[in-house]
């Protein structure tokens, strides 16, 4: 079932993490923070809006990089429920697709709790003070690939951030497949 997250809080401090990646690093938030700004995803191999436009996710990520954002993304759920979503899974996807950005493993859940992440695919755009000013889509694809001419709603705010510090004021959620909880 498609959930969406809600919306964008703007000035929230990003909270702290240090995670494994499917590289055999680990990174902490200050590995993955740019000079001008810093995007975390929460994504998963399985959803199929993820998989929708995982190849957007990747050319955004790499403009945005080239424009100082620091980028990457988060697998938190369930993996024992879901095991496409293991983190040797994880590997495979990261290597298969050459993600440009560290993919990292949340197994306890603990990070995607700290940002009340909802959905893969989730979105989190903050300046360079670490303060979120976006909260919303990649694009208008939802669970397949929208037309090639889509607006890049990411990356124009993400730039907008680089640029200014500032996130747009209307931003459009994101949509995708609920994040899979452990059971409690």
């Amino acid at each position: 079932m498609a959930t969406s997250p809600p919306v964008c809080d703007f000035g929230w401090h990003a909270p702290d993490f240090t995670l494994p990646a499917t590289d055999g690093r680990s990174y902490a938030l200050s590995d993955i923070a740019g000079p001008n700004g810093t995007l975390i995803m929460f994504i998963c191999n399985h959803c199929p809006f993820v998989l929708a436009v995982l190849d957007r996710i990747i050319r955004d990520a790499r403009d945005l990089q080239e424009l100082g954002i620091g980028v990457a993304a988060i697998c938190a759920n369930d993996a024992q429920n879901h095991p496409a979503d293991s983190f040797d899974n994880m590997a495979k996807l990261a290597e298969q697709h050459g993600f440009p950005f560290p993919y990292l493993h949340d197994e306890s859940q603990d990070v995607a709790h700290a940002y009340d992440a909802a959905c893969t695919p989730d979105f989190f755009g903050f300046n360079a003070d670490l303060g979120l000013q976006y909260r919303g889509r990649l694009d208008a694809s939802r669970s397949s690939s929208g037309p090639e001419d889509l607006r890049r709603d990411l990356y124009e705010a993400m730039k907008q951030v680089a640029e200014t510090g500032q996130g747009p004021k209307d931003q459009v959620p994101s949509m995708g497949c609920s994040i899979k909880w452990k059971a409690a």
